[in-house]
């Protein structure tokens, strides 16, 4: 086998690119070839954001505000509700409270008409009992005085009678 140095393998290889070189050569053609494709895309990019991107994040902060003005836009009704609902409690409270207090009110008046009755009747009772002693002293005292009077007068009966018939003797009978 002939024998080859290294600097003849330099010149046979001087006129033809190495496999590195092949490959660096190819690499750029490549990224030359790719520059139309990256710019296409590039501005398919700035094209996509302007028609698409710009208006869908537009939409998006409109629908984000709708809906933080419209949870805003709740809590501030729910804390009207709350505080009307708060008021109508109070309200409701306040008027039970006062029904309460009339209800008391009527049931003392109540009361105080039925102790007037009861003392009514009472005076009433009280004075037709008097009543009924004077009427009943009264009596007494007439039949007193009647039967005084018919006492004097039968006691003179009964005199007259034993004195006038005598004694009997059937009644002497038994002294013997």
């Amino acid at each position: 086998m002939p024998s080859v140095y290294p600097s003849e393998i330099r010149e046979k290889t001087a006129g033809t690119p190495t496999l590195m070189q092949e490959i660096g050569r190819q690499l750029a053609q490549l990224f030359l070839a790719a520059i139309p494709t990256a710019i296409i895309v590039f501005l398919y990019f700035l094209f996509l954001r302007w028609s698409f991107f710009r208006p869908i994040e537009r939409i998006l902060a409109e629908r984000r505000a709708r809906i933080e003005g419209a949870q805003k836009s709740a809590q501030a009704s729910k804390s009207a509700a709350q505080e009307k609902l708060r008021t109508y409690r109070e309200a409701i409270k306040t008027a039970r409270a006062d029904q309460f207090t009339e209800q008391e009110k009527v049931h003392r008046r109540a009361v105080e008409q039925r102790d007037a009755v009861v003392l009514a009747a009472r005076k009433a009772a009280h004075d037709e009992v008097v009543a009924a002693k004077r009427e009943l002293e009264s009596e007494v005292a007439s039949a007193r005085l009647s039967l005084e009077q018919s006492s004097a007068a039968l006691s003179q009966q009964i005199a007259d009678l034993i004195l006038a018939t005598g004694p009997t003797p059937e009644k002497e009978a038994p002294s013997a």
